[in-house]
């Protein structure tokens, strides 16, 4: 099986198991069909509706800094499927991806054989064991996994962490997890495990009532990031923050305050710092390799520059969190431009909510869609949020629509392309012939 064909079998598993209940029995089988890859490295695995990525990104880099063989497990992709899968700070390379998902392949066959198709498993189930046998092979110390979906039913959480993290907790995937925050926050407190310290961000008191209720029944220690660490001293230059992490009087290991200086643009990451910095610190990392991490780690479609003129700005603000952040980016260190915003959405989404909060922020709006199913129509698309801006226009494509704009935008513009990570993908895929950059460099 080479790299191409590794892709094309599992894209073959989309849809392929739409009748499969949530639940971990698949998974399970699974795992010990392989040997438990899962068990061959320590994990922390971090749960949350917003600034996981981000969180298990500035942990893996830590980690690495400090000389650990790590690896990092996330999704979904932009481009290709070898970002899902991150060895010491690199993608995967697609020989080892491909064997990784051989292995994968053949257990799904075996399993199949034996106890019939409903007990092969689903896309993100493969993915998810693609990345344990990826692990396992460059026999990575620590495995950084980050959940795809809730929490108690997703299929990483088969692993049996040291740390578990929650991110902050908002509305998302209401389908699936409801739309009451309390339940929402409950089901990302599945990771939570006997005997496995946790850590978790500044939620709402809601969330983080029932976060702290679990907690408790399970009788393990939980750290509370902004009651254990503040940033102080907080500055930033176009975008990038720096500030002084200073422990509380109760935070553990007796730490001193450090600066910090952040390779990831908005003041949202000071957040995603602080969470971070209190999950490093649980586990004794070196202050040191912290601020190295910090300052080296990467995670692409995030507030991501795109150089050229006009200049592009992509970011996966898809829910109404990820639009405020965005929303707030603008305002703050971006005022003074043009910004032509192309937005599309999956067909799940608060689309009017989102659009509610950014396209005030924004001089033109190009309504497009991406090519995945779950995408809605840039027609469809037009009925629900034209109504939030003035100057609206429709291209069915993002090919489209960067042909469109480009067009149309100014010397000095800025043109923001936002709303599904898939959208996004698709258009640094369009514009790999320009030079990506971080915000600000």
């Amino acid at each position: 099986m080479n790299y191409a064909s590794s892709v094309d079998y599992l894209l073959s598993l989309l849809g392929a198991f739409r009748d499969s209940q949530f639940g971990l029995e698949r998974m399970e089988r699974l795992m010990a069909e392989l040997g438990r890859p899962d068990k061959a490295f320590r994990t922390i695995h971090i749960a949350g509706t917003n600034g996981k990525g981000s969180t298990a990104a500035m942990i893996a880099s830590a980690l690495h800094a400090a000389g650990r063989t790590t690896g990092l497990s996330t999704s979904p992709h932009l481009i290709r499927f070898n970002e899902r899968v991150r060895l010491n700070n690199a993608d995967i390379s697609d020989g080892d991806f491909a064997a990784a998902v051989e292995e994968v392949r053949a257990a799904n066959e075996s399993i199949s054989a034996v106890q019939g198709p409903n007990m092969h498993s689903t896309f993100f189930e493969s993915v998810t064991a693609v990345a344990f046998c990826a692990f396992r092979r460059a026999r990575v110390e620590w495995g950084v996994v980050e959940v795809g979906l809730g929490g108690r039913l997703d299929a990483t959480n088969v692993v049996e962490p040291e740390l578990a993290v929650i991110t902050p907790v908002s509305r998302d995937h209401e389908r699936f997890l409801g739309s009451a925050l309390r339940s929402i926050a409950r089901e990302k407190a599945g990771i939570l495990k006997a005997g496995c310290p946790a850590v978790i961000a500044e939620q709402t008191p809601e969330a983080a009532q029932a976060i702290r209720e679990r907690a408790d029944e399970l009788g393990i220690r939980l750290v509370e990031s902004n009651k254990a660490w503040r940033a102080d001293g907080v500055t930033n230059e176009a975008g990038f923050y720096r500030f002084n992490a200073v422990p509380e009087t109760d935070a553990s290991g007796g730490r001193e305050a450090f600066p910090v200086t952040l390779g990831l643009a908005g003041e949202h990451q000071v957040t995603n710092a602080l969470t971070a910095i209190a999950s490093l610190d649980v586990l004794g990392i070196e202050t040191a390799a912290i601020q190295q991490g910090f300052a080296e780690v990467l995670w692409p479609g995030r507030l991501e520059r795109i150089a050229g003129d006009p200049e592009f700005l992509v970011d996966a603000a898809h829910n109404p969190a990820g639009a405020t952040v965005l929303a707030r980016f603008l305002k703050e260190h971006c005022g003074d431009r043009t910004v032509h915003l192309i937005y599309g959405s999956s067909s799940d989404k608060p689309m009017a909510q989102i659009a509610e909060i950014l396209f005030p922020c924004v001089d033109r709006v190009v309504l497009t869609a991406s090519r995945v199913t779950r995408s809605i129509s840039a027609e469809d698309l037009l009925n629900v949020v034209g109504c939030y801006h003035n100057d609206v226009t429709v291209q069915p494509t993002i090919e489209n629509a960067l042909e469109w704009v480009e067009q149309h935008a100014g010397p000095g513009d800025l043109v923001v392309v936002a709303g599904s990570i898939f959208l996004v993908g698709e258009a640094k895929a369009d514009l790999k012939q320009l030079v990506a950059q971080p915000v600000g460099q």
